[in-house]
């Protein structure tokens, strides 16, 4: 069955594609970009009119839709797509310590936060969020430079990393890149497009 993808961004087809072709070769995928969704959610909030759209477009795919924006993500969960984030903060919940849960774009703290708040209420996990903003380095993405990106996203974690942080959570799926730079540190950390797409590929 096709799994349609809905982006904000195009850099995120290039992405899923490769993760497609090395964990599910042959499993076919449709991508709808809309970065005007992002850019007006960022400027006015997720409005009524931005959440029916995004509504609309999940209703007319012919299968299942994974939202690959977490700003989006809970009127496209609410449409009945699997939000990006969702597996991920799961598995963040399970790790039983507080999590490190990390964003670049203010407009995706407050949902990010609120649905890490729930797994872990559900998982019974009790140690706590410590958030952290790393909003100077998206114009490095804005612009194109992901290594950069990464690179930034990665040097900002690890100055933030405390004895309490037992998990990191890389709210954005546009943050995944960081995670490789990270692997010394002996923490988990979690991206969501792998995670996301592995669950939406499942039977």
């Amino acid at each position: 069955m096709m799994l349609t993808l809905l982006h904000t961004s195009p850099v995120h087809v290039a992405t899923f594609d490769a993760l497609r072709d090395r964990i599910a070769p042959g499993a076919p995928l449709s991508h709808i970009v809309r970065e005007d969704l992002l850019d007006r959610a960022r400027v006015e909030g997720v409005t009524p009119a931005i959440a029916s759209e995004t509504t609309a477009l999940i209703q007319a795919a012919p299968g299942p839709v994974l939202c690959t924006c977490t700003t989006l993500g809970e009127v496209a969960e609410a449409a009945g797509a699997l939000r990006i984030d969702r597996p991920m903060m799961q598995a963040a919940a399970r790790t039983g310590g507080q999590v490190l849960l990390v964003y670049c774009l203010d407009s995706t703290a407050q949902a990010s936060r609120a649905l890490l708040e729930d797994e872990m209420a559900q998982a019974g996990n009790s140690a706590g969020i410590e958030p952290l903003s790393l909003a100077p380095a998206w114009p490095l993405f804005e612009a194109g430079d992901l290594p950069a990106f990464a690179q930034a996203v990665a040097e900002g974690i690890r100055a933030a990393i405390s004895d309490r942080t037992a998990c990191i959570v890389l709210a954005q799926a546009s943050m995944a890149g960081a995670a490789t730079l990270l692997e010394d540190t002996g923490l988990p950390v979690l991206a969501s497009p792998e995670i996301a797409l592995r669950t939406a590929l499942s039977p």
